[in-house]
């Protein structure tokens, strides 16, 4: 996003600022619209990345067929309904047929879609769908556990409370020994 677009949107800020009753030029808040402009391009830059540019041709042939789980991937994300953040971890695993996904394309993959305004269930799909996409994987799960800043900062005020969403492609949604077994490595148990 160029200078221009910052510009744009530190105007925006700065009527938030004044809508709210709060003067823009008092010296602490000077700068803000600015800063927030800033931070908001940062927050939703998934919009400029595409799956293809991101993944780069780390795609591997593999004999392997057994489950491959990345757990506890960090996602920070902006809830769609009211601009506030959720935040907590991404598991995936999927089932290979013949390729493999480079380790840090996961952790690209999470961010690419979580840095856009998003409702949880549907970035849980979309990292499912993504992954499956890249790998053609015999089957594929995505678990997401956040906290809502929505829920616990405004609203009910309910501190403790987090979300858990769940996605199974393939393998993992058809067979429940599968399935459980991925379960229970994520939990540890």
């Amino acid at each position: 996003m160029g200078h221009t677009m910052t510009e744009a949107l530190a105007e925006h800020y700065r009527q938030i600022i004044l809508g709210l009753g709060e003067d823009p030029e008092r010296e602490g808040l000077r700068d803000t619209p600015k800063r927030a402009a800033k931070a908001m391009q940062f927050l939703t830059r998934g919009y400029e990345q595409s799956l293809e540019t991101l993944v780069n041709g780390a795609v591997f042939e593999s004999e392997t067929d057994e489950m491959v789980l990345i757990k506890d991937i960090e996602l920070y994300s902006l809830c769609e309904h009211h601009l506030l953040p959720f935040i907590g971890k991404c598991h995936i695993a999927y089932l290979p047929s013949g390729k493999v996904l480079g380790l840090s394309k996961f952790a690209r993959i999470v961010d690419m879609y979580a840095r856009r305004m998003q409702i949880q269930e549907n970035l849980t799909r979309q990292i499912a769908e993504a992954v499956q996409q890249v790998t053609q994987a015999r089957g594929v799960a995505v678990v997401i556990e956040a906290k809502h800043m929505c829920m616990m900062m405004r609203g009910v005020e309910k501190q403790n409370s987090s979300m858990t969403s769940s996605v199974m492609l393939g393998a993992f949604r058809e067979n429940a020994p599968t399935r459980q077994e991925f379960l229970t490595l994520i939990n540890g148990r």
